[in-house]
């Protein structure tokens, strides 16, 4: 018989799966990331607990386009600072990605917050721009040009902040208590230099990131750079506390309760 591929695989087959991306090369990306302060009370009101405000109230898009042989990918996030448990971090509130196996894997092995969107990253001589887009809305838009070199800054470890659930089945809640996870990244960068210029957020219901206002330019920058990431889970967490927090994984927070029709397969 031939070889049936929804088969199961055999042990040598996962084994090799797992060298195989064990080994996977550097992987650099081009990328803008712009740092605004904004409202401390809407930092505040999208974290969830046990996650607490950082020090200051900072918001933080990143854009880029990484460099996929035969495999170019979009990938962006707009997330907030925040603290857990002494450990300064972000929280991602969206994350467009252009390709679905990016966001499969983000999703449902660390729990990103993940969208199918559209990303670009554009740069004509010193003039750049950079947007996250969905259904037609570019609700990040990063306007500006190359004002010169930045230092590189030594290889550094960042911490995301994602939780990790499964809609329990019925409707009601989850089907086991979510689990907080930290997501670290060690990130190198080859190359930095800094913009002038601006950040354009625009309404969209599906991504309110415009409740987020730039009270006040940080910086923008546009770089190269490559990271690794490995996610650990922190610790479980109220399923009651985390629920009034989740629709915003979803463009309609209905989908969380849907199902097939009765009857139907």
């Amino acid at each position: 018989m031939a070889r049936v591929r929804y088969g199961a695989r055999t042990e040598a087959e996962i084994q090799a799966a797992r060298t195989a991306s064990a080994k996977l090369p550097d992987i650099w990306s081009t990328g803008v990331v712009a740092v605004w302060e904004s409202d401390p009370d809407a930092v505040a009101a999208v974290l969830p607990p046990p996650l607490k405000p950082a020090e200051r109230p900072l918001v933080r898009a990143n854009i880029s386009k990484v460099d996929l042989p035969g495999y170019p990918l979009g990938a962006g996030s707009v997330a907030v600072a925040a603290v857990h448990d002494g450990q300064e971090g972000w929280y991602p509130l969206v994350m467009p990605m252009t390709h679905e196996r990016a966001l499969i894997g983000g999703r449902e092995v660390f729990g990103e917050p993940k969208k199918l969107g559209e990303v670009d990253v554009e740069r004509d001589g010193l003039v750049v721009r950079a947007s996250l887009a969905r259904h037609g809305i570019a609700f990040v838009e990063v306007r500006g040009a190359v004002d010169g070199p930045l230092p590189l800054p030594e290889p550094t470890r960042k911490t995301d902040f994602y939780f990790k659930f499964l809609p329990a089945v019925d409707g009601a809640g989850f089907d086991a208590d979510p689990v907080l996870v930290h997501c670290v990244r060690n990130e190198k960068v080859r190359k930095l230099e800094k913009i002038t210029g601006d950040v354009v957020l625009r309404e969209s219901m599906y991504d309110p990131v415009a409740d987020l206002p730039v009270r006040r330019l940080v910086e923008i920058t546009i770089g190269e750079k490559t990271t690794d990431q490995k996610g650990t889970v922190a610790e479980r967490v109220s399923a009651q506390a985390l629920l009034p927090y989740i629709h915003h994984r979803y463009d309609d927070p209905q989908q969380i309760l849907d199902g097939p029709p009765e009857g139907s397969v």
